[in-house]
């Protein structure tokens, strides 16, 4: 056997190897669902980052589904996933779905929600009690605290709904004339159903309503479109979270005042540089703990900055989150 056919021989080990290794080291991201603007970049800077850390992503949507969720995981742990970023659709019932991973030694990072009463490897999330502060100090200011509150949160057994809320009654339970008439959760996130929430609150309390925060930027659209059928467009308080592109868009044209925006690039990327520790059996770096319920989590959490029309420059456009042209069509 010559010497240049050896050669070639072990190139080709070499890179069979190095194929085998990258195909041992598949990382799971199992998003509550793909339908919100926000996660289509959840997932882009997730699979980017995986690919930097050598390792292979593989991103699924459980389309705001408990039961859909249980078989994604299933399904990923069957393709041999060496660790699992979960999006709980429900943080309690997700604790069957680390117990799922464990039983299969693959660690569980629990992403944006917190899964609780379980033995999760690690959380990544948001400031989500400071989004809330954000969105009720700014309604304070511009309802000058008093009126008539309505509340739209999202789907009832979410951690983060809790966590905002838990923010937005610390801000708003100090002052006595604010009145919150509706405080309702809504089935998957939903616009329509926060649409219609809002209109019926305007029907009962004939649009004596003066602030509307929204647990998220699709809910805060539907009330938008609720107040302009009854021409009330910029003379009801609109809050949000995410910053989706509609979200901002209605901030320029006046018919949203507010916003809470997150490093929204960072919190994924981490959560795929996390994941892929985690996978090569090391000990990613932790920012604090968080107690879900008997157990203490290592977290990390990404900071939270509230967006009007004033600031757009800094927190919207300066840092790319959405471009000039996206925002103002020039």
């Amino acid at each position: 056997m010559t010497n240049k056919l050896v050669g070639l021989l072990v190139a080709i080990a070499i890179i069979a190897g190095a194929q085998v290794a990258q195909a041992a080291t598949k990382i799971g991201f199992v998003l509550s669902t793909l339908q919100e603007e926000r996660y289509q970049k959840d997932q882009k800077f997730f699979i980017d980052e995986a690919k930097k850390q050598g390792c292979e992503p593989i991103v699924v949507a459980a389309d705001n589904n408990a039961q859909t969720q249980t078989a994604k995981v299933e399904n990923l742990l069957s393709q041999g996933v060496k660790a699992i970023v979960i999006q709980a659709v429900n943080s309690n019932a997700a604790a069957n779905l680390v117990k799922m991973a464990h039983d299969e030694k693959v660690p569980v990072i629990a992403y944006d929600r917190m899964i609780t009463n379980a033995p999760v490897d690690f959380y990544i999330t948001v400031d989500a009690v400071q989004i809330g502060v954000l969105q009720a100090e700014a309604a304070v200011k511009a309802t000058g605290g008093k009126g008539n509150y309505v509340i739209l949160k999202g789907q009832a057994g979410h951690s983060v709904v809790g966590e905002q809320m838990q923010g937005l009654h610390k801000v708003l339970d100090k002052y006595p004339n604010i009145k919150i008439v509706v405080e309702k959760f809504h089935d998957q996130w939903s616009p329509q159903l926060a649409m219609q929430t809002t209109e019926n609150a305007l029907a009962q309390y004939k649009n004596d309503i003066q602030a509307v925060l929204a647990n998220n930027s699709g809910m805060a659209g539907g009330a938008v479109q609720a107040l302009a059928a009854q021409k009330l467009t910029g003379k009801v308080f609109v809050a949000g979270s995410d910053a989706d592109l509609s979200a901002i868009k209605n901030i320029v044209a006046g018919r949203q005042q507010f916003e809470v925006m997150f490093d929204l690039e960072g919190l994924a990327r981490k959560a795929a540089d996390v994941a892929a520790q985690l996978a090569k059996g090391e000990k990613p770096k932790a920012d604090s703990v968080t107690e879900n319920g008997g157990f203490k989590v290592p977290t990390s959490a990404a900071a939270v900055v509230g967006v009007t029309k004033d600031n757009l420059e800094q927190t919207i456009f300066k840092t790319g989150f959405h471009t000039r042209q996206a925002v103002m069509g020039k």
